[in-house]
């Protein structure tokens, strides 16, 4: 019998959790394990079930749910939960700073169920919530703009990345797929995925967005001149 997907749903508005708390137990193969109202809730639940997925709500009152995204990832065993963020606005700099903490996407509030379900499948598969493209023109839009909620970028060494995997680490910045870089590169889609994975891990990095992310803030794409395409 295969493994149900937990699911713990983070927001602190009643009528939407409760919402989606119920679209979830009636999806097969999905069980909640946990409802938070709030940033400091999730964090608490997050640590107690161990959930495959969060779906958790960007702005909540107290600790938000880029602070929880970060806290809960930081402090998480392997592996780690797939965080999609809930939001009202798509291309703002929460989502933004919710992907750079290492969500694994994000999804409309006015998201229809079904595309809800597949979501929280899809991230558990380790596909890509987002379309490539997406991801990138959100962080190429907002990335070293200050912000009075985000900390300025830590510092990334990719020093202890081999050529290879820069190369990789770079088209994924620019928005390539698994399957263009391939073609580019004259290699296997398995191939590009290990040395995504080795430079992912080296990095310390938890989703393929975050790695765009990475990819800008330390300047091996450029915003305006390498992508996304």
């Amino acid at each position: 019998m295969t493994k149900p997907i937990t699911v713990l749903v983070a927001d602190d508005e009643v009528l939407i959790r409760a919402g989606i708390a119920a679209l979830m137990r009636a999806a097969p193969g999905i069980t909640v394990v946990g409802e938070a109202a709030n940033g400091q809730e999730a964090v608490a639940l997050a640590a107690r079930t161990s959930p495959d997925v969060i779906l958790m709500d960007i702005k909540m009152p107290g600790m938000d749910g880029i602070a929880a995204t970060e806290r809960i990832l930081a402090g998480s065993a392997e592996p780690e939960p797939r965080v999609i963020v809930l939001t009202t606005f798509d291309l703002d700099e929460y989502v933004y700073a919710a992907l750079r903490a290492g969500a694994a996407g994000f999804l409309l509030k006015e998201t229809e169920p079904h595309q809800v379900i597949a979501a929280v499948q899809m991230v558990v598969n380790g596909d890509m919530l987002l379309a490539p493209s997406v991801t990138c023109r959100l962080v190429e839009a907002y990335v070293g703009r200050p912000a009075r909620h985000l900390a300025p970028p830590a510092a990334v060494s990719l020093d202890r990345l081999t050529p290879r995997e820069l190369e990789v680490l770079r088209h994924v910045g620019t928005g390539r797929t698994n399957q263009e870089i391939a073609g580019d590169l004259t290699v296997s889609e398995a191939t590009v995925k290990t040395h995504l994975n080795r430079a992912m891990t080296k990095l310390d990095l938890t989703s393929r967005a975050q790695a765009v992310v990475v990819a800008y803030e330390s300047g091996l794409v450029v915003p305006g001149t390498d992508g996304p395409r």
